[in-house]
């Protein structure tokens, strides 16, 4: 089994894309027990990061970190969140999709697909 991951990063002050949002994959179950990462990348201009995870997921849980602050601190707006931390599990060959919705002082984020 192996499942495939994306992410979508929205403003959602803006209503836009967030471009520029560093974001990285850890594995806490098998070898990356550790945490060790297994993907990293950078939304473009869709707030999309293609080929997050190139080898795919094995069932397990991961968490993936996007670092917000550097994202607003380059648009001169103050925010609470340095970083936004998602942990979830992958439990049947699938697409796992994450959003994040984004703004200085909340975000929301879901199961897609």
């Amino acid at each position: 089994m192996s499942s495939s991951l994306s992410t979508h990063v929205l403003d959602a002050v803006n209503g836009t894309p967030a471009t520029g949002v560093a974001v990285t994959v850890f594995s806490q179950t098998g070898a990356g027990t550790d945490g060790q990462p297994i993907g990293a990348g950078t939304t473009d201009d869709d707030g999309r990061v293609p080929g997050l995870v190139p080898d795919g997921l094995q069932p397990g849980t991961y968490r993936i970190v996007f670092a917000t602050g550097s994202f607003f601190e380059r648009a001169g707006v103050r925010a609470f969140y340095p970083e936004v931390a998602i942990t979830f599990v992958v439990d049947e060959d699938r697409h796992y999709h994450v959003p994040l919705l984004l703004s200085p002082f909340a975000f929301s984020t879901y199961r897609g697909s």
